[in-house]
């Protein structure tokens, strides 16, 4: 096919939003409107309106007030691609197993487009417990997988994460030095375990799904409940070890074929 044929149903518009996406994808620290022109050989007037709606879109955040940077849309879309139809049929045996061992509920969440999502959902052996709906967008800040999916990230990815959530610049009144010390607690002692913000009596415990990078594609969480009438079910702390373990099995499998930017 001629050059001329390959560029009958050129669309310039949608070519130079693509462009802005792609070089902002290969800078760290994002760019001026002017510095993007620069890079592309275009004059700055060309990309007032593309940046704006990009923006407005989500796909692009404002930073240091006169820069641009990528948001994690475009990650968060791809999440929700193949990678994670394998990375759920990789989980779901893992999952089914730590239900049976530990007699609790279990769920397997990735961020996208600004909040933590559950991908797959396994019930508790017994007549009872807790369970959430498969596709349900959760809190970043008040769950035990936002922490592990923040914790298990470099600290630029965390505030890019952060932004993308509060729809800002990541300037969120929760984001405080605590909040940030409590993350790096979480990844040294590799799980979190906190009170439900949402359910009395219910403790989450959550930890991360490692890619090959060595950071978090997904969290685990087990939303632990003291069975009064099962005594031998395991114990909060035999709980937690069994959801490292799986964690554990399930990194060494996504690893090698996942990455945090899949």
């Amino acid at each position: 096919m001629s050059e001329d044929e390959n560029d009958r149903y050129r669309a310039p518009a949608l070519d130079k939003g693509l462009d802005i996406l792609e070089l902002l994808a290969a800078v760290d620290g994002g760019l001026t409107q002017a510095e993007i022109a620069k890079r592309l050989d275009r004059s700055p007037n060309e990309f007032y309106r593309m940046l704006d709606r990009l923006v407005k879109r989500g796909y692009v955040t404002r930073i240091d007030g006169d820069r641009f940077s990528l948001t994690l849309k475009l990650f968060g879309l791809a999440q929700l691609h193949a990678p994670v139809r394998r990375l759920v049929s990789f989980a779901v045996p893992l999952m089914r197993e730590l239900a049976e061992t530990s007699r609790q509920a279990n769920q397997l969440v990735v961020f996208d487009r600004g909040n933590p999502v559950v991908i797959a959902q396994q019930e508790a052996p017994g007549y009872w417990g807790i369970s959430i709906r498969v596709g349900s967008r959760i809190s970043l800040f008040e769950t035990g997988s936002g922490h592990a999916l923040l914790a298990f990230r470099s600290p630029q990815e965390r505030m890019r994460m952060i932004a993308e959530n509060v729809g800002s610049d990541g300037d969120d009144a929760r984001v405080t030095p605590e909040f940030l010390a409590r993350l790096d607690l979480i990844r040294a002692r590799g799980y979190e375990m906190m009170p439900s913000a949402q359910t009395a009596g219910v403790i989450n415990l959550s930890a991360p799904v490692l890619g090959a990078d060595g950071t978090a594609i997904a969290a685990l969480t087990v939303p632990y409940i003291t069975l009064i009438n099962a005594p031998a079910a395991p114990d909060i702390s035999t709980t937690i070890q069994l959801l490292m373990e799986a964690t554990k099995t399930l990194s060494d499998m996504a690893g090698a074929g996942f990455s945090a930017e899949d």
